[in-house]
């Protein structure tokens, strides 16, 4: 068979490591997201077989994308990949996007062809992360820290998250693309002035803007800071408005203790009742496992998440060249804003802004497109320079 000598390729030079813990991950997700719709009783079958339909698809995409040069693909085609970007978000706009089932935001996709939703903002993230690793490499030419260099940078990346705010009212996704500026920005070099600039230009926007921003988003963030505090004015707010679902969350995986209540045993995961635990298939994945498999199997998520953004520094810091370090930095930022915002969310320490765990939420479209992330990452450590050339190379010349 022809395809063969790409399998033996693939075994002998892609990540394999890497692709052992997502599976790990995602495995381990399905197993979670079997008890979080378990209670929906028949209406649950399809869940764990598009997850698991998913998870294969991911995996060709993984295979596929180890061989493909992305540096060479994303310098021929970055015009094509940029207007794929606003084309795929303002699809939002047309009769095919829809709220999503949580969140109440427009940042979905329904096509009557595809079993699942698709998410027009995760999908552009992938491009996203390599459009930006692209004008930093450039920019490094002209001098990255220059005020026009970073003024190209901070404009994609105000851009992309201006445009999902604006079409989807998904603020969370767009809180992820400041993220991944900022991380990426940094691993290029831009001096630290910049982002203290950024720091003051950003707290003066919030100031002027907080008045003006809707009720609800402002209800959000003042609970998180109620409940941190212990201020008890908002109780009513805290525990049945804006912070329902943190409250629901944060006893969940408190009644869990240290071993959990026992798999299929949660008294919310199972709960057909409204006031049980919300979205516990998708946001609060966390919670679920809190509940059922206690602090153990938080311990479990959290290192196996840890483990698979490691192993994308790993590669990073291992890449043949400098665009190629910045895209797998780019990917490793990715899942550790999603992990850190998700987490925090079902702890009651950061806003609802709609976020799933990568790896272990519910999601096709984002299953897909995280193990296409990973694949890219895979491809850069294929093409990693040999351990004696990267010796050399630090030395300088």
């Amino acid at each position: 068979m022809r395809l063969t000598p790409w399998i033996k390729e693939f075994f002998r030079k892609a990540d394999i490591v890497l692709l052992a813990l997502i599976l790990a991950a995602s495995i381990f997700g399905v197993v979670l997201i079997y008890s979080a719709t378990r209670y929906l009783g028949a209406s649950s079958w399809r869940y764990v077989p598009i997850q698991l339909v998913s998870i294969v698809l991911g995996i060709a995409a993984y295979f596929v994308l180890s061989f493909v040069d992305v540096e060479l693909f994303t310098e021929r085609s970055w015009k094509w990949m940029f207007g794929f970007n606003v084309f795929l978000i303002l699809l939002l706009k047309t009769p095919f996007g829809v709220g999503g089932e949580t969140t109440g935001n427009n940042s979905w996709l329904a096509f009557p062809f595809l079993p699942f939703n698709i998410q027009p903002a995760e999908v552009a993230k992938v491009f996203f992360v390599l459009l930006l690793a692209l004008q930093c490499r450039k920019l490094q030419d002209w001098g990255i820290s220059r005020f026009s260099s970073v003024v190209q940078l901070a404009g994609h990346t105000l851009f992309m998250a201006g445009l999902i705010a604006a079409v989807s009212g998904d603020f969370g996704m767009s809180l992820v693309y400041l993220g991944l500026f900022v991380i990426m920005a940094w691993t290029a070099g831009v001096k630290k002035r910049w982002f203290l600039l950024g720091v003051i230009a950003i707290a003066a926007a919030l100031f002027l803007a907080w008045p003006r921003l809707p009720l609800y988003i402002q209800n959000r963030f003042t609970v998180v800071i109620d409940h941190i505090t212990g201020n008890q004015a908002t109780l009513y707010e805290q525990t049945q408005a804006a912070g329902w679902q943190q409250t629901r969350s944060i006893l969940a995986i408190g009644s869990g203790g240290v071993f959990g209540q026992g798999y299929l045993q949660g008294t919310q995961t199972q709960s057909a009742s409204r006031e049980a635990l919300p979205a516990r298939h998708t946001d609060e994945i966390f919670a679920v496992c809190g509940e059922e498999l206690g602090m153990v199997g938080c311990l479990v998520v959290i290192l196996l998440l840890a483990a698979i953004i490691l192993r994308c520094v790993w590669v990073a810091r291992r890449a043949g060249s400098p665009m190629s370090a910045y895209i797998a930095m780019g990917y490793a930022a990715m899942l550790l804003i999603q992990t850190g915002i998700n987490i925090g969310m079902c702890l009651y320490v950061f806003p609802v802004v709609g976020l799933t765990l990568p790896f272990f939420s519910y999601g096709g479209s984002s299953i897909i497109t995280l193990y296409a992330c990973m694949g890219i990452v895979s491809g850069i450590k294929m093409r990693s320079l040999p351990s004696w050339l990267r010796d050399r190379n630090q030395l300088g010349p």
